[in-house]
């Protein structure tokens, strides 16, 4: 049994400005700036913070302050509502929680002095024509997945036979090639050296490919190759969910013991931010056909998942034999 590899080397802080935001989401939200211009680059980062009570968007809050703040009818109807000296100070509060952004929503008449107090404050003010609650999901689901957990690993990134798979191994251990011959077979490259995954769910690891190295897979003694020209659009793929790790192993001098393993292959896990990917170890020797034997690693991790496992299921079998024998 392999034991848990960590993942973690190639980990990274992500982080999303108020003027990226504003960039990614302006025309799907119609969003257009009332003030602040000045604060687009403030930053929401990724850190342990973002996890805690507030969250990443949602209706105004000057307790647990949202880290976009909507407001909505029932917001700007309740500031309205204030007295004077309770209407500055709930203002005065907003701003200095330092909200990555305010979204008045079905653009409503932004009170005149919360605009001059977010323009004093580069606090970025925009307005939208969506209700608030399209606004909390839209804007929820954007940030969730902006600002999730992703990581770097050294591999091949693949679609085989519908189910994510990465190819990992030493420099020279045939990664390459291997995916070459399995995009000739029919199956789809996602990513070539340096694939990114991002944890877009508890149990869910995104893969896709960083846009230097799209459509590229790099073959020694060919250089690099564009997949998408030489075999066509169905050769590739934007992103899959990782589902599996083919490892190749070059052999070592000493052969291991041929008791278990004999039956059960050389499986384990690795260990991908916080979930623990199935993983494959293939040993690398002359004369295997490694593109079978990863499609075989496939379509048995395919089986497994459904509870079949033949390895179990003949020793089962064997038992069952025995005490019949014995009987």
């Amino acid at each position: 049994m392999t034991p848990i590899v960590p993942a973690s080397e190639g980990r990274m802080t992500a982080s999303i400005s108020a003027g990226e935001l504003f960039e990614q989401q302006r025309e799907r939200l119609g969003l257009r700036w009332l003030a602040g211009q000045r604060g687009e680059r403030r930053v929401l980062e990724a850190v342990e913070t973002v996890a805690r009570r507030p969250s990443l968007a949602g209706y105004l809050n000057i307790i647990y302050p949202n880290k976009v703040q909507i407001l909505g009818t029932e917001e700007l109807a309740w500031l309205d509502a204030l007295d004077a000296r309770a209407r500055w100070e709930t203002i005065e509060k907003i701003i200095q929680f330092r909200p990555l952004a305010l979204v008045v929503s079905k653009d409503q008449t932004c009170p005149e002095d919360l605009r001059i107090a977010a323009e004093e404050s580069e606090t970025p003010l925009w307005a939208s024509p969506r209700r608030g609650h399209e606004l909390l999901n839209l804007l929820q689901y954007h940030l969730a997945r902006a600002l999730a957990p992703r990581v770097t690993l050294h591999g091949v990134f693949m679609e085989i036979y519908s189910i994510g798979v990465l190819i990992t191994g030493e420099s020279g251990s045939g990664k390459s090639e291997l995916a070459l011959e399995l995009v000739t077979r029919g199956h789809r490259l996602v990513a070539d050296d340096a694939p990114e995954f991002t944890q877009i769910a508890p149990d869910v690891l995104d893969g896709t490919c960083p846009e230097m190295l799209q459509d590229l897979l790099e073959v020694r003694g060919l250089g690099v190759l564009n997949i998408r020209q030489m075999f066509g659009d169905t050769a590739v793929k934007n992103n899959k969910y990782l589902r599996l790790i083919v490892h190749l192993a070059k052999p070592m001098s000493e052969p291991k013991p041929m008791g278990i393993e004999r039956l059960i292959g050389d499986s384990g896990v690795r260990r991908v931010l916080d979930l623990d990917v199935p993983m494959i170890t293939l040993p690398v020797m002359p004369g295997r056909n490694l593109a079978v034997l990863t499609e075989a690693a496939t379509r048995l991790h395919s089986l497994r998942m459904k509870g079949l496992d033949p390895a179990a299921a003949f020793i089962a079998r064997h038992s069952n034999f025995l005490e019949r024998g014995d009987s």
